[in-house]
């Protein structure tokens, strides 16, 4: 079974960028759709990009112009990177396979994104 384990984040200023990783392990990323997702303390959990298998994406509005997607050469990692990044940005962020899911944000514990004002 694939699974996934996210990384990158980190504390920054206002105006700062962070690059996230999402990194299979027991596989690779072909043939799926990559989803991230935000949770804010005492949120739901938002959907923030999705990557189709054909490499399709669709960005959220509150991060649209902000925000871009790459894959490593084996497709073992996605990267969300993250620009202009202000304190509203602030939470924790997840990464998962397959369809969105609200519940996504409890499969695992996702990485820490702090900006600072």
């Amino acid at each position: 079974e694939v699974q996934v384990v996210e990384s990158g984040g980190g504390s920054v200023p206002t105006g700062g960028s962070l690059r996230l990783s999402c990194t299979a392990s027991g596989g690779t990323l072909h043939g799926s759709n990559v989803v991230w997702y935000r949770q804010k303390p005492g949120e739901e959990c938002l959907m923030v990009s999705t990557t189709s298998p054909g490499g399709q994406t669709y960005f959220t509005d509150f991060v649209e112009g902000r925000v871009a997607i790459s894959f490593d050469n084996t497709k073992t990692t996605e990267y969300l990177w993250l620009s202009s990044l202000t304190p509203e940005d602030t939470a924790v962020y997840h990464c998962a396979m397959g369809n969105p899911n609200i519940y996504a944000c409890s499969w695992g514990q996702g990485t820490q994104v702090t900006v600072s004002a």
